[in-house]
Parts: C-alpha cells; structure tokens; sequence
C-alpha cells in the first residue's frame, strides 16, 4: 500500500485533487470528516476542548460550536498547537484504521487528505507528500465562498498556518491548483 499525504493551506484546492485522485481509483481519507467525527455530541475530544478553549464552546445541545472554536484556537499559533494537540491523536488513530480498511478492501494507493498533516504524526503514516498551492488572494475568495465566513475570520484562519515555504519544503510534490496548471500533468508521477 502506497500512502500519500495530501496538504496545503486552506483555500488551496486539496478537495478538487482528492476528488481527481478518488476518480481514477485512490482511496481517500478525508482529514476534515474525520475531524469532524472525532468532535461529535458525547465524544471524549468535546470535554478535552471544552477545558482548553472554554465551556460554551459546547452548545445546549451537546455539538460543537465550531465557528466560536475556530475563532479562539487560532488566535494565535500557541492556540492552534493546542487545539492539534487535542485533535491530532485521535485523528492519527483514526487514519491507521482507515489505511487498514483501504488494505482490506484491496486499494493500492491511499491519499491522507488533512489541512495539518505537516504538523502531526500523520505525516510519518505516508510515503510521500503532495502539496497543493494557490495565490493568497484566489484562497481568501476560495474560503469566503465556500465557508461563508467573514473576511476577517478567513483572514485570520489564513495567517494561523505556516508559510508558503515551509509547505514547499516539505513537499515531494506541489500541485498548482490554479490556470493555467493542469492537475493531471502535476500528477502523473503518482497515476
């Protein structure tokens, strides 16, 4: 089984490239579903959170508030270790399960598909990391459309994530999700 690592800031355009690698027969492990499984009503991450970032991050209902836990926890990039912290174990756990299911239902190619792969021990789970690029600009209208944020909340999501460059470095691969960049020919090493 071959695993690769797919990352970028947000805004980049990971989803299209894990829905062109899901279309020509990679299993995906989507990172932000995972995340969001780990932080359903009654699971164990909901308490650990709730102490690090507050109580009322927590709904009368017993879900997330997600949008306030997005505000605090990257803040500042101290928050957001924090908050990786939490999240990170669980999801790594969750990832090996998932490669062992992709093993077991016969794929010989996976993609990790998470926005903070570089920063945790998910990394150590992949052969090789693909890493997709857009322009600051093209991310911030990418984000304020699909999240239907503010400017400044996306903004301030934008500046908790790590430079350009530190993404490059650790990339043995870089997919330009942008014209005039075809994704197909980016990726042909990998099909």
């Amino acid at each position: 089984m071959t695993v690769y690592g797919l990352t970028g800031k947000t805004g980049a355009g990971k989803s299209t490239v894990a829905a062109f690698l899901r279309e020509r027969g990679f299993y995906i492990i989507d990172g932000d579903l995972i995340a969001r499984q780990i932080t359903d009503k009654g699971k164990p991450a909901l308490s650990l959170l709730a102490e690090a970032f507050g109580s009322d991050i927590i709904n009368t209902d017993g879900s997330l508030n997600r949008r306030l836990l997005a505000c605090r926890a990257f803040s500042s990039p101290e928050k957001t270790a924090v908050l990786n912290s939490v999240t990170h174990p669980l999801i790594t756990e969750e990832f090996e399960s998932e490669i062992k299911k992709a093993v077991s239902e016969g794929y010989g190619k996976a993609v990790i598909d998470a926005a903070a792969l570089l920063e945790s021990d998910c990394k150590k789970l992949c052969s090789k990391i693909i890493v997709v690029y857009a322009p600051e600009e093209m991310r911030l209208e990418r984000i304020l459309i699909r999240d239907g944020i503010t400017r400044q909340e996306a903004e301030t999501r934008m500046r908790a994530q790590k430079s350009d460059e530190y993404y490059f470095s650790q990339a043995d691969i870089i997919v330009r999700s942008y014209p005039p960049y075809s994704i197909e020919e980016q990726l042909q090493t990998v099909l």
